[in-house]
C-alpha cells in the first residue's frame, strides 16, 4: 500500500495577511508562498508570530484579513477538518485510555474506513515509525520519543497534503531530537507531502528544512535556503539570528582603520566567528585587531574564543589545535568577509575596501 498522498497540489499561499488579537497586530500582511512538496520551516524567538501563521494554515485560528489557499482553493471559510492538513503537537495530544493502535486508527474509524485498510494502513505506517512492538501498549508506558512517533504515525494515517509540526521535538532530549530531525527528514523524502514545520531552534531549521523563513515581530525577515540565508543575509536580524555563535556585530563609526568606497550611510559592520583568522601573519590582507582572550571553549573538532578588543568583545571559531597558554592575540578578517548594513539594518552590498591591513585599535 502506498504511503504517499492522494494526488493533488499541496502548494500553500498566505495573501496579505494580518491577524490581531484585541490591539496588538501579530501578523503584519504577511505574503508568503510554501511550495508544493517542500520542507519549509517557520524559525524565529518566542512571540515572533511563526505558530500563529501555522495555526491559521491549519484553520485553528482564523486571520483578521488577507487570504489563505491550499492548492487551487482559497481555505478562509474551510473548517479545519475539511482542510486536508494533519497537526502534529509539541503535546503529543494522545488519548490515554487508548493503545497505540487505537490512537493511531481513531481518525480512520470515525471516517468509516473499512476494518481490513485500517489494519494494513495502521501495519505499515508503524514499520517506517518503529512502533510495531508497542502496539497494545498505552501512552503512559511510552518513552517521549515513542509518543511522539505515535503523534506521527496518527497524522500520517490520514494520507494528507500538507503535514504542519509545531515543534514537535521541544519535549525530547538532545540526543532523542537528533535521531527525530535525521526520521523526519526521511520520512519527508518517502511520503513526497508538503511539510510545514516551526521551531524557534535555528540548528533545527538549518538541518531540516530546503526552505527557511526567518519571522521577527510578525513579519518576514527572509524566505531562502539554509545556505543562503547562512552566507548572503537581507538584514542585520537573520545575520545575527542564523549562526552558532552569532554573527559579531559593530557599529562602523566605532572602528578605527575600516574605511571603504561607498555612497550609502553604513551603520553595523560584521562577520562570522569561522572567517576571523587567529596570528594569520602580517602580510594577510583584512581587518586587523589585537586583543585579549576572555574565555576559550572547546567542543571537540572546533575550539571558541571570546577576545575583547577596543572595538568590542567578539568571538572567533577555528577548527586547528586550541591555545592553550596565549592570551593576547592578533585576528584579522580576510576584507572579502565582512558584511555591511544600514543605520536600520538592510544589508548593504558592493561595497569596496579602500585601506589595506589596518589595526583596528588594541584591547
Amino acid at each position: 500500500m502506498s504511503l504517499r498522498r492522494d494526488e493533488g497540489v499541496a502548494k500553500i499561499e498566505l495573501k496579505n495577511v494580518t491577524k490581531a488579537f484585541k490591539n496588538e497586530v501579530v501578523i503584519q500582511e504577511m505574503n508568503l508562498t510554501i511550495q508544493d512538496g517542500s520542507f519549509t520551516v517557520l524559525v524565529g524567538p518566542s512571540g515572533c508570530g511563526k505558530s500563529t501563521t501555522l495555526r491559521m494554515i491549519a484553520g485553528l485560528e482564523k486571520q483578521t484579513s488577507g487570504d489563505i489557499w491550499i492548492g487551487d482553493k482559497c481555505v478562509n471559510d474551510t473548517p479545519p477538518g475539511m482542510r486536508d492538513v494533519a497537526m502534529v503537537f509539541q503535546n503529543y495530544a494522545l488519548y490515554p485510555t487508548m493503545t497505540v493502535r487505537e490512537n493511531i486508527e481513531f481518525g480512520l474509524k470515525n471516517r468509516k474506513v473499512p476494518k481490513k485498510e485500517r489494519e494494513a494502513l495502521v501495519k505499515d505506517i508503524c514499520e517506517i515509525v518503529g512502533l510495531t512492538p508497542y502496539l497494545d501498549k498505552k501512552p503512559h508506558a511510552l518513552s517521549g520519543g515513542q509518543r511522539q512517533r505515535v503523534a506521527l504515525a496518527r497524522a500520517m494515517v490520514k494520507k494528507p497534503k500538507v503535514f504542519i509540526f509545531d515543534e514537535p521535538l521541544s519535549n525530547l532530549d538532545a540526543k532523542l531530537r537528533n535521531q527525530m530531525r535525521t526520521e523526519l527528514i526521511q520520512l519527508h523524502q518517502r511520503l513526497g507531502t508538503t511539510f510545514v514545520y516551526v521551531t524557534h531552534d535555528q540548528v533545527e531549521a538549518m538541518s531540516m528544512g530546503d526552505q527557511i523563513v526567518v519571522m521577527n515581530k510578525g513579519k518576514i525577515q527572509q524566505v531562502d535556503a539554509p545556505m543562503k540565508l547562512y552566507h548572503d543575509p537581507e538584514n542585520l536580524f537573520t545575520a545575527q539570528f542564523i549562526g552558532t555563535p552569532a554573527m559579531n556585530i559593530f557599529h562602523f563609526r566605532e572602528v578605527e582603520g575600516l574605511h571603504v568606497e561607498t555612497e550609502v550611510e553604513i551603520g553595523y559592520f560584521g562577520f562570522r566567528p569561522e572567517h576571523a583568522l587567529l596570528h594569520p601573519g602580517y602580510y594577510t590582507e583584512g581587518l586587523a585587531v589585537e586583543g585579549e582572550i576572555l574565555t576559550r571553549e572547546s567542543l571537540g573538532a572546533e575550539n571558541i574564543y571570546q577576545v575583547k578588543a577596543k572595538m568590542g568583545t567578539f568571538f572567533v571559531k577555528n577548527f586547528l589545535a586550541p591555545l592553550e597558554q596565549k592570551k593576547h592575540v592578533r585576528v584579522v578578517v580576510p576584507y572579502e568577509h565582512l558584511y555591511y548594513f544600514a543605520p536600520d539594518g538592510q544589508r548593504i552590498r558592493g561595497i569596496e575596501v579602500r585601506a589595506r591591513s589596518l589595526v583596528a585599535g588594541g584591547a
